[in-house]
């Protein structure tokens, strides 16, 4: 069985290997291009779709109350011409 040194050098030369290859400057170029890309998109953050969504909720109820009255005023408009 190996020992834990032995397993331990394994995985520092493994480590050494990985940062001296170029997996480690395609990882960046890829993350600065997913940045750029990602911020010409005009994305919005968990919080202020959050925001924007209780505000259009509220402005939905607000049109189904204007609604409401607005069919109300109607219908006594109606009955008032209807006399």
């Amino acid at each position: 069985m190996l020992n834990q040194k032995i397993l331990d050098e394994i995985s520092s030369k493994i480590n050494d290997l990985m940062a001296q290859s170029p997996v480690k400057d395609v990882e960046k170029n890829l993350r600065v291009m997913l940045a750029g890309v990602f911020s010409r998109l005009d994305l919005v953050g968990r919080e202020e779709f959050d925001i924007q969504q209780e505000v259009l909720k509220r402005t939905r109820e607000q049109l189904t109350a204007l609604e409401e009255r607005l069919a109300g005023l109607e219908a006594a408009g109606e009955k008032k011409e209807s006399k």
